[in-house]
């Protein structure tokens, strides 16, 4: 009896460490991806191709650490004035702001150069930073609405339309790429002249399959809007269909919408067109009736 006090002690110290053991494993962490996050700085410091294929996927907030996200406003800085982005000019850059200390000093930035030998898979990186980034906001936004929606004093409404505008900008501010600089874009009009000066083709775009069309437009060109009118039944569903088509046997993938024709009627007209046979018999055929 007199070992029972020292006992229960014992056991209570045992449940007490594993429950905080548990609460350790079973915990909740924002997500984040800080390898990633420095790889990503590392890779644009020994690469002066890094930025540029990052600039449209990763802002300044997308970075988890207030330190990584410091060192990747000094390089979008340093990329706005058309200045090299290595060691050196980051270190300097963030010797004159007075934040060099806050970062962890040249250490770290040596750190982050010596994790990565190339900047190979930046791009993939910079991806799955910017969907840390997502989730993090929508745990933001959920966790406001679900605090609001106990609030027995907020419009119902007024609630929704909270909700709504906080995942609207949730969208807005990543997956819209909004305005670019002189310089980014500068940067992606060189590598486009580059990769059509390396191709040794004059066809620049997807071809067409019409020759003559594709001596005037060298192909459809990325971003491209084309619109063809016709009076009815001058065939601009069976041109537009040859030119899907041509596409498709280029290697492209092809969605097409028709708000006229139903789909099998599509597919009818495209199998008309590889056998060459004449759509309006093929019709009859289909239907019991040469």
């Amino acid at each position: 009896m007199a070992d029972f006090p020292n006992t229960l002690k014992a056991i209570s110290n045992k449940l007490t460490a594993t429950r905080g053991d548990s609460e350790l494993i079973y915990g909740r962490v924002q997500p984040q991806a800080i390898p990633l996050e420095e790889a990503v700085l590392g890779a644009i410091m020994i690469d002066k191709d890094g930025f540029p294929s990052i600039i449209e996927i990763l802002r300044k907030e997308s970075f988890y650490l207030d330190k990584n996200q410091t060192i990747f406003q000094v390089m979008s800085d340093l990329f706005g004035k058309s200045q090299p982005i290595d060691l050196l000019t980051v270190h300097e850059s963030l010797k004159k702001s007075g934040e060099l200390d806050t970062i962890g000093g040249i250490s770290y930035l040596m750190d982050l150069t010596n994790k990565v030998g190339s900047a190979a898979n930046i791009e993939f990186h910079a991806r799955i930073i910017a969907q840390k980034f997502i989730q993090r906001e929508l745990i933001r936004v959920s966790t406001q609405i679900i605090h609001d929606s106990f609030e027995d004093t907020k419009d119902v409404l007024e609630l929704l339309d909270e909700a709504e505008r906080g995942l609207y900008d949730i969208t807005d501010n990543n997956l819209n790429t909004g305005y670019e600089s002189l310089a980014s874009l500068a940067v992606k009009a060189q590598k486009e002249i580059e990769a059509v000066s390396q191709k040794g083709s004059d066809m620049t775009g997807v071809t067409t399959g019409f020759v003559e069309l594709d001596k005037m437009t060298n192909g459809w060109q990325p971003s491209d809007l084309i619109i063809m009118a016709a009076r009815p039944g001058m065939g601009k569903t069976a041109f537009t269909l040859s030119l899907a088509k041509n596409a498709a046997e280029a290697g492209k993938g092809i969605a097409f919408f028709s708000l006229e024709m139903a789909s099998v009627q599509l597919v009818q007209r495209l199998i008309s067109m590889e056998a060459e046979i004449n759509s309006s018999k093929l019709r009859k055929w289909s239907n019991g009736r040469v």
